[in-house]
């Protein structure tokens, strides 16, 4: 585990945003920034943080943690589902297939819970009892397990806009899959977040629900794109105090990046407006956990990368 006094230091030196134009053609998402060239994409992780679809600065290690973390879901997903990932040469790079990206994000929930006004837990608290075509049972309290993980897509909202749940009729609708493409999505996303859960449940610790996205090859093929089952695409658990909390009405211990919702929304943010300026105290707590995710799910020690990353990524990437 990383110590607080490296934690604290690093939190001059976050990577907040680049500028490669040797990559070629830019595009920076809240998180990442890519780079698209002769068919391929190079993701540079940053170490933003986004949440209620808002940035709201940046957090120590982050960078090098979600796309590390999304290497190893890759690599031991991958005779499940195919992906886009060709190289990881740098601890925040990773080098892709260039894909179409499926303008659609694929949200499986296993439990009834969230923060924000996508949620499940929101529309359900607000009276909503068929989500994104799925019908749900009264008498459901918050943090409950569902009878079985559900599928609910979302549309991708542009940067500073915001997501919208939606259901595979409405998908369907829109012209973004045919219906033979979307049930392959489907397929593919069942079959990685069981795998996902096990393995989470292997190491102490609940899959709750994640985000999916997808890309189409030049072949037409859907692959997974972006990351999977990282800290900010998913929502974890610790396993062995959920029922007890949840049967004392208490919140389940986290690991991932909701704890900084419930600080916002704490504070009275949910997103509308500018967003408050993160305390050292709240980046610092996020790096701790993000950190901590990494080394429990992956069973190895996250060893940090302290030199300066924009050299760094021209160095590894001969650019």
């Amino acid at each position: 585990m990383v110590s607080e006094e490296l934690i604290k230091a690093q939190l001059a030196k976050t990577l907040s945003t680049t500028d490669f134009p040797a990559l070629g053609e830019k595009y920076a998402g809240k998180v990442r920034d890519c780079y698209m060239k002769d068919n391929r994409r190079v993701i540079v992780v940053t170490d933003r943080i986004s949440a209620f679809d808002v940035v709201l600065g940046t957090i120590p290690f982050k960078g090098q943690v979600l796309n590390q973390i999304a290497a190893y879901w890759f690599d031991v997903t991958k005779h499940l589902a195919s992906n886009h990932i060709i190289d990881v040469p740098d601890p925040t790079v990773t080098i892709a297939t260039e894909c179409e990206i499926i303008p659609v994000e694929f949200v499986m929930r296993a439990y009834i819970t969230g923060v924000t006004t996508t949620s499940i837990w929101y529309h359900y608290s607000h009276g909503v009892r068929r989500y994104c075509g799925h019908d749900l049972p009264e008498g459901m309290r918050k943090n409950q397990k569902l009878d079985r993980p559900i599928l609910t897509p979302s549309t991708k909202a542009a940067k500073g806009g915001h997501d919208e749940s939606v259901s595979r009729e409405q998908v369907l609708a829109s012209g973004a899959l045919s219906p033979a493409e979307f049930d392959r999505a489907a397929e593919m996303c069942a079959r990685v977040f069981a795998f996902g859960q096990s393995l989470a449940s292997q190491r102490g610790l609940i899959l709750v629900d994640t985000k999916y996205e997808m890309g189409r090859r030049r072949d037409g093929s859907l692959c997974f794109v972006d990351e999977i089952h990282t800290p900010d695409s998913s929502r974890y658990w610790y396993a062995d105090d959920y029922q007890a909390r949840f049967d004392a009405g208490e919140e389940p211990r986290g690991l991932d990046k909701e704890y900084v919702r419930h600080a916002l929304a704490a504070g009275g943010y949910l997103g509308d407006g500018p967003p408050p300026k993160l305390s050292d105290e709240i980046r610092c707590e996020a790096a701790r956990r993000y950190v901590s995710l990494y080394e429990l799910v992956t069973g190895r020690e996250f060893v940090p990368d302290f030199e300066e990353p924009l050299a760094r990524i021209r160095k590894n990437l001969h650019f």
